[in-house]
């Protein structure tokens, strides 16, 4: 099956129904972003024709958490578990093979239409008190091709609680250079500290880079896999850049703003249809942040919380 996006147009958007929900095209230039109800997804973000993220197929939801957004927290809650103010908090298992509360609330939400225009769109939902979480927040989501052609998200956290609450915001694309394998490219990121975890991915330690975690040099993806968070991140302009780059010199890169602390970096052989494909996550907080408390925010009631991350690509002439 052909797994790049296959984006309705306005004519037939009505007439057609994806798995993943409305599907919102925007067009600028070259470039060409898709984005999905289903999760407030990046289902595809291309420049002239050079597909830059993994996609997938109109039947199918996002394999491998391909492109969605995170709240209210990213990566996993070991056994689903955490304390507020003394009180147990039981998060639904949603990782049962590691017996953990994975990926947040919204990954199977409907996003309402907020506001859309020729470049850009904005997306919400809302983020209801269940088990586990007791609070009433929305998650509101803008892409933007902007003049650069670059893509902008900003992901925006409004607290309708009347106490405090604890999240962590967080996103999943997959990166990649139209058809150059993905053991083909070499991917730098510049965090000078790992986060260790146990076989569940849920952090107990960290310590510095080195060796084939360091990858601030850059590393060939080859016949890796790694699932790893990073932080003490270089920001320049107030941005840290995590990139692949092609043996022929292109390459296309993910930025995070100084609210987004941590990249986790996913490399995997088991997304559909590729030997290899490569994730690069923002986040603001790392994994089981509710219990260690590491890069946890607390949103106070009636306020918001707003960070912001993008992909560019260098493609040459």
């Amino acid at each position: 099956m052909d797994r790049t996006a296959s984006p309705a147009s306005p004519s037939d958007a009505s007439a057609r129904r994806y798995a993943s929900g409305r599907q919102y095209e925007l067009r600028r230039g070259d470039a060409l972003a898709v984005v999905t109800e289903l999760a407030a997804g990046l289902r595809l973000y291309s420049r002239d024709g050079v597909q830059l993220t993994e996609s997938y197929g109109d039947d199918e939801i996002s394999p491998g958490a391909a492109g969605i957004t995170l709240a209210p927290w990213a990566n996993r809650v070991e056994d689903g578990l955490w304390y507020l103010d003394g009180k147990k908090q039981q998060l639904d298992i949603t990782e049962v093979s590691r017996n953990n509360a994975s990926h947040g609330l919204l990954r199977n939400a409907s996003y309402e239409l907020v506001d859309e225009s020729e470049f850009s769109v904005t997306l919400e939902a809302a983020v209801f008190p269940q088990h586990g979480y007791p609070f009433l927040l929305r998650h509101r989501v803008g892409y933007e091709l902007d003049e650069s052609l670059g893509l902008t998200v900003r992901q925006t956290l409004v607290n309708d609680s009347q106490a405090p609450a604890p999240f962590v915001l967080g996103a999943h694309p997959y990166l990649r250079l139209g058809e150059v394998p993905a053991e083909d490219l070499t991917v730098t990121v510049s965090g000078r500290t790992r986060l260790v975890t146990d076989d569940r991915l849920i952090p107990r330690s960290s310590e510095p880079v080195d060796g084939g975690f360091d990858l601030r040099a850059g590393r060939q993806v080859d016949g890796a896999t790694l699932d790893c968070a990073y932080t003490d991140l270089d920001f320049d302009g107030g941005v840290a850049r995590s990139t692949l780059h092609a043996p022929d010199g292109r390459s296309v890169s993910l930025w995070q703003d100084a609210h987004c602390r941590y990249v986790h970096v996913f490399i995997t052989d088991t997304f559909p249809g590729r030997t290899r494909a490569v994730a690069l996550e923002p986040m603001t907080g790392p994994a089981n942040a509710f219990n260690s408390g590491d890069g946890l925010n607390w949103l106070p009631p009636g306020e918001s919380f707003t960070m912001s991350w993008g992909i560019t690509a260098a493609l040459g002439a």
